[in-house]
This record gives C-alpha cells, structure tokens and sequence, in this order.
C-alpha cells in the first residue's frame, strides 16, 4: 500500500429509537447520508428485553448482523429460527422478500451492528437465503505488531472469509493494540469507510483541511463514521494511545456492478424508520 485514502467527511452516529423499545446510532441511512452506494444502512444497535424489533419486511436487498454483546434471537414467515450470539454473523439475503423479527435473548443488553447491502438490479428477486458463521468459525489472524482482523466478508491478512458475497463486499473488524497501526488495500473505485466502536482512531489523511474543518479531520472516537476518499489505494489507521482499538468498511462500481467494503475499528486497552421498508 503506497498512497492511504483520505478522510472526507466525518459523522457522529447519535442515538435515535427504533423498532419496539430498541435504541439505534445509525451513521448511513440518516439525513446527512442518505446512500453510499452500495451500503443503504449502518446500524449501531442496542436492545434489552422487552424491546426489540418485532415483525418487520426487507426486499432487494441484504442485511448483515454482527453481535458485539448478548445474543439475538431470528424468526422469519417460513419458520427459520436461530440465535445469533456474541461475535457471530448473519448474512441474510432478502432478495425477492421475507418478514422477520429479531428480539433479545440473553440477559442485560444486546448490542451489534447491522449493515444493509444493496443487490443489483438481477439479483433483487432471487430466493432468499441465510449465511450463518459462529464466531469461532469466523477467519482471523494477528499480526507480530498486534494487529487482530476478523474477516466477516472478503480477505485481509492472509485470512479469507467462506461468505459468498451477491455484491462483492469486504467487512472486516480490526482490534489495533496501543501504537501500531492496521493497513488495508482497498481496490481502485470501491467505496470505502470505516466505523469506530472503540477508543480512537488516527486515520492517514485529512492534511491540510483539518485545521480548518473538523468534518476532514483524521481523529475518530467512538460511534463515529469516516467517510473515505476515492483516491488512494488502502486505508491506515493508528492506534496512537495507551489503549486497543476497533473500527469497520469499502464499495466500487464497475459496469453497473456495486462492489463494497465495511471495516470496524477497535482500539484495545493495554492495562421514517428503514427498518420496515422494502
């Protein structure tokens, strides 16, 4: 990696109710992003029993669940049932429609991500389909400069993920220990961003204009969305503190294909509501 993407433009994802009861920091979906293509929404949820998100519909497109905490439990209108627990994956393609809910199943809160990705125009009435990865099951490796990746979707330090992709997608939660630094290539016309969960991020980039302009800066804490440049051919991002960190994210379009990346960071320490449309 020779030339890291910039940051253009930083988000705080704020708090904001959905479903039954349950509590969302939505970053793309909002007012200020509505699209990235291919990426429609970037939930932070959290949820304790009894709210929760009861029956609801998705079509044409596919929804990603990744649990940071607790456990949820999935139930759809064909009678598929499962529990989703603490750093496993669901990968569920909507395609031509389902209706299901998802609701808390462990004590305390349950908190995780949910990413929707959007199909192609050939793929949005396809049947609907389940890619489910436990979290031991889920690709990881850790670099000698204490670098950790878990590849939810695509590749990142020699280590691949079995998810088939519709649109071709990179998700990949990196945990970078206190001064090192994580490096991700990103191919040339894929969007890209990243999502911090955990402590702060230095991101390369923002030069000049961050002085000026906070929107630009390199400097991310929790809950915030960064969104990255196209130019440039990776991302690289510092852990500059005395604390670990996570982050996830990336997109490109070629010949009316949308291809994407997702990224979590987390910095370690050393010592209307879319959620019902179609």
């Amino acid at each position: 990696m020779e030339k890291p993407r910039q940051v253009v433009r930083k988000f705080l994802a704020r708090p904001q109710h959905e479903g039954a009861g349950a509590v969302v920091r939505r970053s793309i979906g909002r007012f200020e992003l509505r699209y990235f293509d291919p990426f429609l929404v970037l939930d932070e949820f959290s949820v304790s029993a009894p709210a929760g998100f009861p029956d609801h519909p998705h079509r044409g497109f596919e929804t990603v669940t990744y649990m940071l905490e607790g456990a949820v439990t999935h139930e759809d209108f064909e009678g598929h049932r499962g529990t989703i627990k603490a750093g496993d994956v669901q990968w569920m393609t909507a395609g031509r429609g389902i209706v299901h809910s998802e609701m808390p199943a462990a004590p305390g809160t349950s908190r995780g991500l949910q990413l929707w990705v959007n199909l192609s125009s050939q793929n949005k009435m396809i049947e609907p389909r389940y890619q489910e990865m436990q979290s031991k099951d889920i690709a990881s490796t850790t670099s000698s400069d204490g670098v950790t990746v878990r590849v939810v979707a695509g590749h990142s330090m020699g280590a691949r993920s079995p998810v088939c992709t519709r649109t071709p997608t990179m998700y990949l939660d990196f945990t970078v220990r206190p001064h090192a630094a994580a490096r991700q290539p990103v191919p040339a016309s894929w969007n890209a961003f990243a999502y911090v969960l955990e402590g702060e991020g230095v991101f390369a980039g923002g030069g000049a204009a961050e002085a000026a302009d906070s929107s630009s800066s390199s400097k991310a804490g929790p809950h915030h969305l960064l969104l990255l440049g196209l130019q440039g051919d990776g991302v690289e991002v510092w852990n500059k503190s005395d604390k670990p960190l996570p982050v996830p994210a990336h997109r490109r379009r070629a010949h009316r294909r949308a291809r994407g990346a997702a990224g979590a960071l987390r910095h370690e320490h050393r010592g209307g509501d879319r959620r019902g449309r179609e």
